[in-house]
């Protein structure tokens, strides 16, 4: 269980005394017609609600994000460098372009780079020389799905990496990414401070599983969702266009469910949402394939979203592969409940059809939507504001639908999961009418 936060670890660092007057055209007056800097003082409330006085937490607070009046860095004296790292994810080009922008016209930052294929371009060794990200590059790089820069997995040697980047005469590095890349920030900056460098480290999250902890949503996952449906919808054709039609969907979600249980419930065509966070049995009198056979009697079709982490527990071989970023690398449950299904209705003397759907890399791969690119736009821009004012080791949030500066060692410490017992799962088994708990029932 982890421990109670205390107001010290919610403190956002920042590289020093800023004494570099802003170049944005911003008022620190309410009431003039003009938006305004954002004082450091600014809050955002932790937590705003709970069932007992203990609960409020009125005492913790995150820092609010935006332009600051003062800088710690000229930005024209700046050198910027940017990183995008892990699996693609809706939405990566458009943070990008929109850190361009921000730093191009509203700052006047002249020099940014771009490393090559995530942590490895940080690395001299593999060859990879850094890009200048210029207007005329990023300029139309929204339309498009992917990272610009390219990606990959996996750790390189932080001191080799610092040894380049302070080469480089890099002042600001914005490491785009999820879990993984978090942590390489977290020891990147770690170097930095051990060495006396004033180097910020900012952190803008990307996992279109959303389960980055006390960051309310990461960008990718609105379109993730989106396409998610789409498949669900599909699945749902399919299935009502034959006699006890199954159509199963398998989404990502490798240790949390969001994408599977706000698809669910974004297309209300789903039967049986399953998650790696609530567990359940296949066989029995009350299991999940019991469920299913009475759902065909009963409405002659059935559909099912299950994410990839889900019902790991029934693969006898529990030796685990492990990706290039130290992950599990989770068994594949669709194809193994694809065969599980088949087998019992077969067994049970069952006329039916089934239609398996993976949209898996369809998902990463796709554009942001409207939504994600807004989303995005706002992220990079404030990742910008943060860098330039010299804000250090902490990831751009959102929170109560206030943009934030998150300490990175909270947004590593634990991976957001969704509760069996919170509004969200209970929405889930509304619209799905699923059981709420899909235990075997003890026979006698």
């Amino acid at each position: 269980m982890a421990s109670r936060l205390t107001p010290e670890q919610l403190v956002t660092r920042t590289l020093g005394e800023r004494k570099v007057p802003s170049p944005l055209t911003l008022s620190t007056h309410v009431g003039d017609g003009l938006a305004h800097f954002v004082p450091d003082g600014t809050r955002v409330l932790y937590k705003v609600a709970g069932e007992k006085d203990a609960d409020f937490d009125s005492h913790l607070f995150l820092e609010r994000a935006g332009p600051r009046e003062a800088l710690y860095f000229d930005p024209k004296k700046t050198r910027v460098g940017v990183v995008t790292c892990g699996g693609l994810s809706p939405g990566v080009n458009n943070v990008i372009r929109s850190m361009v922008l921000e730093m191009t016209f509203q700052y006047g930052v002249r020099d940014i780079l771009g490393f090559k294929f995530g942590y490895r371009g940080m690395n001299p060794a593999r060859g990879y020389e850094p890009v200048a990200l210029t207007y005329e590059l990023i300029r139309t790089i929204h339309n498009e799905g992917g990272s610009v820069l390219g990606t990959s997995r996996g750790a390189e040697d932080v001191p080799v990496m610092v040894d380049y980047i302070q080469s480089l005469g890099i002042d600001i590095l914005f490491c785009i990414g999820g879990d993984g890349t978090l942590r390489g920030a977290h020891a990147i900056w770690e170097e930095v401070e051990r060495r006396g460098a004033k180097i910020a480290i900012l952190g803008i999250p990307k996992t279109i599983d959303n389960d980055i902890p006390f960051v309310y949503k990461t960008f990718g996952f609105d379109t993730a969702v989106e396409v998610v449906r789409q498949a669900v919808d599909g699945a749902h054709v399919e299935a009502i266009g034959t006699v006890n039609g199954v159509g199963l969907v398998k989404v990502m979600g490798r240790d949390s469910g969001f994408i599977a249980a706000y698809g669910s419930l974004a297309s209300m065509q789903v039967n049986f949402c399953l998650v790696p966070e609530v567990p359940f049995d296949l066989h029995g009198e009350g299991g999940f394939l019991d469920g299913l056979e009475r759902r065909l009697m009963k409405h002659g079709h059935a559909v099912i979203v299950v994410a990839e982490g889900a019902g790991q527990q029934f693969f006898p071989d529990r030796s685990r592969e492990m990706d290039a970023s130290g992950n599990v690398v989770p068994r594949d449950i669709g194809i193994f409940l694809r065969e599980e299904i088949a087998n019992y209705l077969r067994k049970r003397g069952h006329m039916f059809g089934m239609k398996y759907i993976d949209p898996s890399y369809m998902i990463r791969s796709v554009k942001a939507n409207a939504g994600d690119a807004i989303f995005c736009d706002n992220l990079g821009r404030n990742a910008v504001h943060a860098g330039l004012a010299g804000k250090t080791d902490v990831v751009i949030g959102l929170w109560h639908g206030i943009y934030t500066h998150v300490p990175i060692p909270l947004t590593v410490r634990g991976r957001k999961k969704i509760h069996p017992e919170s509004y969200l799962w209970r929405s889930v088994v509304a619209a799905t009418g699923q059981p709420m708990v899909m235990r075997a029932r003890a026979q006698g």
